[in-house]
């Protein structure tokens, strides 16, 4: 039978670990239907002599649960060789809704994953209401890469208890009872799991708790059973009670412990190095090996990089807010913005200024800001020029503070010199977490932890401050091949765990893998010249929303189902992507 594409003579990296191998790939109806020397009779044929060839990249931690009803293309992931993302992580979501509250849902997604409200409420159709709809909802719409999804704790609790539900306040029984079986029902619906948050992090867009966050044993238990009356995964977040102290965690972790217990389904768990307890992802290692030990299967999830964020004149949040004079200037067009801030005498008078507080009860600035603007020249010792190509793990000596102490000036004139560099495009990259030995060694070893799943990545969230879909394309570039402070990781080991390792973890038996008879997800990438560009800004979410968007160059092209999506790092107008349900394979 005649093929219908056909990859010619690339290095083949099957996402299995083993050795590359030079073969042809033949994809007939989107699977791999032969792996050899081939023939092309009327086929498309793409060449890949001097590239890789590895299977498509499963991103198993995204907030895309608002761009996937308005974005076919589903970037920047799509950019970076994903064909498969995962949403409906850390408790938030937009299933189940009762008919009037998507505002409340809205706030919600805003202020915890700063998804502009006015964007939500403009591409989201929320026309559902059970789990099933959504999915219903999801499933019409075009995309170019597959979607799984999960339900997440939060609109549950609201959906349950409503206005209760909102003010934290202890679910009954009844109401567990209602709970489970949502979560058991949203799961055979094809849900792949359930998720919840805890850290104190995540706030609404008012500035208030999550209606999760101290969610009791009782309450978390009723989710881990309707997973296993599912059949379902759960996620869960947390900082394990930072704020109240080392003796908080284990009590916390006992949570999750439970979860894994009476469910019996696998569980996994953010995990990040924190300033507050720069070793306190050695603790959650030893207890997930413990658990891990008594027959449960728990995972961690970690970032492929110091976690944190960007600021500049264009971005949500800079330094230069805490200086009264900079409300003159906030809403100017960025050019004159930028023509004001050279001025000497307005320069002078914004520099004497001393900070004011930027957080507060109905402000959406998250308190952390504050805290960095009262300790600036402390947490300007992790405050970079992002630089084109961008540096993930530049040195302590480039630091703002550093360079503020060989200048003899204060921090706050380095920020504002550096953020006008480049007609005032240049970021300032902050890593908050993941960074506080001033490297990336401890993420290292979190990394290839047994445990470990590369994820964290947050596509379509934090649109203003983050741009950490590009995780994917940073882990073959730094981790394999550019990596000059420390050890790399093999490129075929780097493939395996953003490949099949997620793929497997998520259930995803039919991809993951370059192999007769797998769909047909596949990458061929210049590995070479493959590099990241700088994020840039981009005005182009619904309601003229603006986002931080980072593209790659050195994807030759990106296979979904056998259709090509990106050619030459651009996309092709290809929707061959659906939504996937667990349990059953994507048609």
């Amino acid at each position: 039978m005649s093929l219908d594409l056909v990859i010619r003579g690339g290095t083949i990296i099957d996402g299995t670990g083993a050795q590359p191998y030079r073969a042809d790939i033949g994809i007939r109806d989107g699977v791999i239907a032969e792996i050899g020397r081939l023939r092309a009779e009327g086929a498309e044929v793409i060449e890949a002599d001097g590239a890789i060839v590895t299977p498509g990249f499963v991103d198993i931690h995204t907030h895309y649960d608002g761009q996937a009803c308005w974005d076919p293309e589903l970037g920047p992931s799509s950019r970076h060789g994903v064909t498969t993302v995962v949403t409906g992580n850390c408790g938030v979501g937009f299933a189940p809704l009762r008919p009037g509250d998507q505002d409340e849902l809205i706030a919600l997604m805003e202020g915890v994953e700063e998804i502009p409200g006015v964007a939500l409420a403009e591409g989201v159709p929320f026309n559902w209401e059970s789990f099933a709809t959504y999915l219903d909802a999801l499933e019409a719409q075009p995309r170019a890469i597959d979607v799984a999804t999960q339900i997440a704790h939060d609109p549950v609790r609201l959906y349950v208890m409503g206005a209760r539900g909102a003010a934290g306040e202890k679910a009954r029984a009844d109401e567990l009872q209602a709970m489970r079986r949502i979560v058991a029902d949203a799961i055979m619906a094809g849900a792949f799991g359930v998720s919840t948050g805890r850290t104190d992090v995540h706030k609404t867009a008012s500035g208030a708790d999550t209606p999760a966050r101290d969610a009791d044993r009782a309450e978390l238990a009723a989710l881990a059973l309707g997973a296993r009356d599912g059949g379902g995964l759960i996620q869960v977040v947390s900082d394990f009670r930072l704020a109240d102290g080392p003796e908080a965690f284990d009590p916390e972790f006992d949570l999750v412990d439970h979860m894994a217990a009476v469910s019996g389904r696998p569980v996994s768990l953010s995990l990040n190095q924190r300033d507050l307890a720069p070793d306190q992802w050695k603790r959650i290692l030893a207890r997930v090996e413990a658990a891990n030990a008594r027959g449960a299967v728990m995972h961690v999830q970690v970032g492929a990089r110091g976690i944190g964020v960007f600021f500049g004149l264009e971005t949500t949040l800079n330094p230069l807010m805490a200086l009264p004079a900079f409300d003159e200037i906030a809403q100017l067009p960025h050019a004159e913005q930028v023509r004001r801030l050279r001025d000497p005498a307005f320069r002078r008078r914004l520099l004497t200024q001393e900070p004011r507080r930027l957080s507060g009860p109905g402000s959406p600035v998250p308190p952390l800001a504050d805290i960095v603007i009262q300790n600036l020249d402390s947490f300007a010792a992790r405050f970079f020029r992002l630089g084109d190509p961008p540096d993930y793990e530049p040195p302590m000596e480039a630091s703002l503070a550093a360079e503020a102490r060989r200048r003899g000036v204060s921090v706050m004139e380095v920020i504002l010199d550096a953020m006008l560099e480049e007609d005032g495009h240049q970021l300032i990259y902050f890593p908050i977490y993941n960074y506080a030995r001033g490297d990336l060694e401890d993420l290292r070893v979190m990394l290839t932890h047994p445990a470990a799943l590369p994820a964290l990545s947050d596509g379509g969230a934090h649109v203003g401050t983050v741009c950490d879909a590009s995780f994917p394309t940073f882990m073959l570039t730094h981790w394999a091949r550019d990596r000059r402070r420390g050890a790399k990781l093999p490129l075929e080991w780097v493939i395996q765990r953003q490949t099949q390792a997620n793929a497997r973890y998520m259930g995803l038996d039919d991809r993951g893998e370059i192999a007769i008879g797998k769909r047909a997800d596949i990458n061929v990438i210049d590995f070479a010249r493959l590099r990241l560009k700088r994020p840039e800004i981009r005005r182009d979410l619904p309601a003229g929303g603006r986002r931080l968007y980072q593209e790659a160059e050195g994807y030759i092209a990106t296979v979904k189902s056998g259709v090509v999506i990106i050619r030459d790092d651009r996309p092709t107008g290809a929707t061959p992507g659906r939504l996937l349900r667990r349990g059953r394979l994507a048609a």
